[in-house]
């Protein structure tokens, strides 16, 4: 038996962590489709496909109806929008400390050429070996 994550957002971490899954959801972003539709383009058998899908089910990122024999499968952005409105405080955080950087630089072209101060020289610290015994 496989822990669940204790939060939905690792659960979508962990789900988004393979390869495969990510391609099954980048097919999925262009409308539903069927599972042996989804299972066509990789080199494994259905039933590994059906595992990568209920994976992703599990973490809310797709969901299966049943239509006749055919469970059609489809991507559900609720869970991306957990992911992106966590990775949001982190653009944030990013964009404001590149701004900083930005302004900073400006103020160091706009003072002009100046002498290069003197580079600092790191005093290696020297510790003496004791002689093995």
């Amino acid at each position: 038996m496989r822990l669940q994550p204790a939060d939905p957002l690792s659960a979508t971490f962990a789900a988004l962590a393979d390869p495969t899954r990510r391609a099954i959801l980048a097919r999925l972003a262009d409308g539903e489709t069927s599972v042996s539709k989804l299972a066509e383009p990789f080199a494994m058998s259905l039933p590994a496909v059906s595992k990568h899908l209920k994976v992703l089910e599990r973490a809310g990122l797709i969901t299966r109806s049943r239509d006749a024999q055919m469970r059609p499968c489809k991507i559900d952005p609720v869970a991306l929008k957990g992911v992106d409105d966590w990775l949001e405080e982190y653009r944030q955080l990013w964009e404001q400390r590149l701004d900083r950087l930005e302004d900073y630089l400006k103020t160091l072209q706009a003072a002009g050429p100046q002498a290069p101060a003197p580079a600092k020289r790191k005093r290696s610290r020297e510790r003496k070996r004791e002689p093995r015994k």
